[in-house]
């Protein structure tokens, strides 16, 4: 595998391979020494978007084909490349893969290390990881788009935690401040909602962890219910302590692999409520359709930017 100057090796082993096989992508590299023809096919990538659903990565694909490229990105857009994986979906449009990783930072991090093995054996130049999802807000207005500045666990660290060979593996969740300062001056021409910085939590469950009450069990450390008293002084604890304004599910692996992998990332959700009034989503499904674009708009304003360099 040629060096890339942008991505370090974190992985002196895979040099060593003969080929490798993006199982979960069903990519073949027949021959890591040449990647021509993984060159030629993903070489020109300059972003990757990654969201849950396969749905959602392909309307992003024909936003940024129709709000990027004019309509005329000179790519077939509506192809699933990862189809043969039965897992992910991925779809080109121009310079941009757009990719579905599931819930979870489980199935992200399968997702997150053959991405990141593919950029390195198409030896694309710095490419651009951005997250593009939904979350609930912390004290903000239902709507309102968070750019991460830092991602934070379950127990309030800004890390993400990790067992390698029976050890505890802690490592920084830290975004690239460049990457989100730039998507933040995209923000700033935008009317009507909300873009905002702040710290990102991210849980292993989306019930207990989030300490919802609406989850199938609502039991604390100490075997006891909690209370909606418990609930608000934890987000609480999050909020003020922390600088926490969203919770989602991926924020402190996503940050963590792509920082400790040599990756800019970036996280943009959006909030579908805010938590500090309620576990629910209670937003019209019209409402919540128009909120899921936001997330859209802005990094299709950013990538216009990026890759076009017009505004």
């Amino acid at each position: 595998m040629s060096s890339n100057r942008t991505l370090p090796d974190c992985n002196p082993h895979l040099s060593q391979m003969p080929s490798d096989f993006l199982y979960h992508l069903a990519i073949n590299i027949p021959d890591t020494q040449n990647t021509a023809e993984i060159k030629k096919r993903y070489g020109h990538i300059k972003v990757v978007c990654l969201g849950g659903k396969d749905g959602r990565m392909q309307e992003l694909a024909k936003y940024i084909n129709q709000n990027v490229y004019n309509g005329d990105s000179g790519t077939d857009y509506e192809k699933n490349l990862f189809a043969d994986g039965h897992r992910y979906a991925g779809f080109m449009v121009g310079c941009v893969l757009c990719v579905s990783h599931g819930v979870g930072s489980s199935t992200m991090s399968v997702l997150l290390h053959e991405l990141i093995k593919l950029m390195r054996y198409a030896e694309c130049e710095d490419p651009l990881f951005i997250r593009i999802g939904t979350s609930g807000g912390l004290g903000v207005k239902p709507g309102t788009v968070v750019v991460s500045n830092r991602g934070y666990n379950g127990l309030l660290r800004s890390e993400y935690e990790i067992a390698i060979l029976g050890e505890r593996v802690a490592r920084p969740a830290i975004f690239d401040e460049r990457l989100r300062k730039k998507l933040l001056a995209c923000a700033e021409c935008l009317n009507g909602w909300d873009v905002i910085e702040g710290n990102t939590m991210g849980t292993d469950c989306f019930y207990e962890g989030q300490g919802r009450l609406d989850g199938a069990s609502c039991i604390n450390a100490k075997g006891a219910p909690y209370t909606v008293a418990d609930k608000l002084n934890f987000l609480k604890r999050c909020h003020d302590d922390c600088g926490i304004r969203n919770i989602e599910m991926e924020a402190p692996m996503f940050a963590a692999l792509t920082l400790h992998c040599g990756i800019r990332a970036a996280d943009v959700c959006v909030t579908l409520l805010n938590r500090l009034e309620g576990d629910q989503v209670e937003t019209p499904k019209a409402q919540l359709k128009a909120f899921e674009e936001r997330p859209f708009t802005l990094v299709a304003r950013f990538i216009k930017s990026h890759i076009l360099g017009s505004s």
